[in-house]
């Protein structure tokens, strides 16, 4: 059962049909799925995390081209052997083609005068460059480069692109664990996807450790559970399914941290969720909440941090994003509170639907038209900005509920002077 090769590389896609992921860049239709499957490919740079395709891709390309392909990594590859390439490449009885597909893996390793070996052969079209970089190409490789090449950007794997990759891994008989009578529960795989960062060599690795280190039941089956994952990856479970109990106990948690003006509990459930693999663009929404119902105008600008956080989130995604979900928590956490927006809203919901508020006032009626005027729309509408502090007294809201108050500021932070506010306008 145990193989020479690691599973990672033997359930390595063969065709782009295979391929898990990156739909933005080899879907259907997409520029370089068109090269590679037309065979004319150009100089590209595929940049992105560890483990999210780069190799594979490189593999299928070897597969697909009919010209010369070598592959060469740049942290153990020099000068020496890319001209090596380029003279093997020119020579007809080597290389009838005269054109070599080169894969540099790890391309940012390439010293200046490395990368600057390549640029005659890239020009002249007698090397067809495909680099592999997890580093930005931009800042790190040669500007010539980049500006004769296509840079393309992988992204993480999403944790359904992971599922897909090891249940396909499991059910490979040929390369995979197909052939075997291997269980592994939903919670194992749930775990496996979540931890694996997008990274689909770290959740292979981690499931082929665990099936050739976990011993053969009395009926012939390997069993995996979450436990087995989790000292694969040497790293802890927090047990909460996405979908389960603990999943609404601990945003709860979190939530009511911040509106308890708890910072360190606000940060400790943050910092739970994030272990558990919980969505970061949730709990981001969940902070915006809390800022609007729980803060309020007691800190308008909690808002603004909140809604600023949300995005930057999705901007930068992990593991940057936990250090602005923990400022965006621990800020809102620490404002002072007023649920009196929110109190108001539902109130006025209330009696929009259960009791009979009336029409609006004609005096707040639009009359774009002169006919309406006459009709009485419009008319004795006192425009505010025409009187002293921009105020004048007039009923706003209809006869039949004129003298209900939906809104009442509090004493806490910003909205002690709304209410000091309202108080002044009282007296006028």
């Amino acid at each position: 059962m145990i193989e020479k090769q690691p599973l990672a590389f033997r359930v390595t896609p063969e065709t782009l049909d295979d391929f898990i992921g990156q739909e933005e860049i080899v879907g259907k239709g997409t520029l370089l799925r068109r090269m590679i499957e037309a065979d004319r490919m150009r100089p590209i740079i595929l940049f992105g995390p560890p483990g999210t395709g780069k190799t594979s891709l490189a593999r299928i390309i070897a597969r697909t081209t009919e010209s010369n392909f070598e592959k060469i990594n740049a942290v153990t590859s020099g000068v020496a052997e890319i001209k090596k390439i380029i003279n093997e490449t020119r020579n007809s009885l080597l290389n009838m083609p005269g054109k070599t597909v080169l894969f540099i893996d790890e391309i940012h390793r390439f010293n200046k005068a490395q990368q600057d070996a390549l640029l005659p052969s890239v020009e002249d079209g007698t090397i067809v460059l495909v680099g592999a970089t997890t580093e930005n190409p931009f800042f790190e490789v040669n500007k010539a480069l980049i500006s004769r090449s296509s840079v393309f950007m992988l992204k993480p794997l999403t944790p359904e692109n992971i599922r897909q990759i090891l249940k396909k891994a499991l059910a490979n008989k040929k390369n995979g664990f197909g052939s075997h009578n291997i269980e592994v529960t939903e919670e194992a795989l749930d775990f496996l996807c979540s931890y694996s960062s997008g990274d689909a060599r770290i959740a292979l690795n981690a499931l082929e450790l665990a099936v050739l280190t976990t011993d053969v039941s009395g009926d012939g089956a390997i069993r995996i559970g979450v436990e087995t994952i989790q000292n694969c990856l040497q790293k802890k479970a927090i047990r909460f399914d996405k979908n389960a109990e603990e999943h609404y106990d601990n945003i709860s948690a979190m939530i009511k941290s911040m509106r308890g003006s708890s910072v360190d509990g606000a940060i400790f459930y943050l910092a739970r969720a994030l272990y558990a693999g919980e969505d970061i663009n949730f709990l981001a929404r969940r902070i915006v909440i809390c800022a609007s119902e729980d803060v309020g105008l007691a800190n308008p600008t909690a808002l603004l941090v909140a809604q600023s956080a949300a995005e930057a989130v999705r901007m930068t995604g992990m593991p940057e994003a936990r250090i602005i979900l923990a400022e965006a928590a621990a800020y809102v956490a620490s404002s002072p509170k007023s649920n009196a927006s929110y109190v108001a809203i539902e109130k006025a919901l209330y009696d929009v639907e259960n009791t009979d508020t009336g029409t609006v006032p004609m005096w707040l009626r639009n009359a774009p038209v002169e006919g309406m005027k006459e009709m009485g729309y419009s008319k004795g509408y006192k425009y505010a900005h025409d009187y002293e502090g921009n105020y004048v007294e007039m009923q706003f809201l209809p006869d039949n509920i004129k003298n209900n108050v939906y809104y009442k500021p509090t004493n806490n932070g910003h909205e002690r002077k709304i209410a000091e506010w309202m108080e002044e306008r009282k007296k006028k």
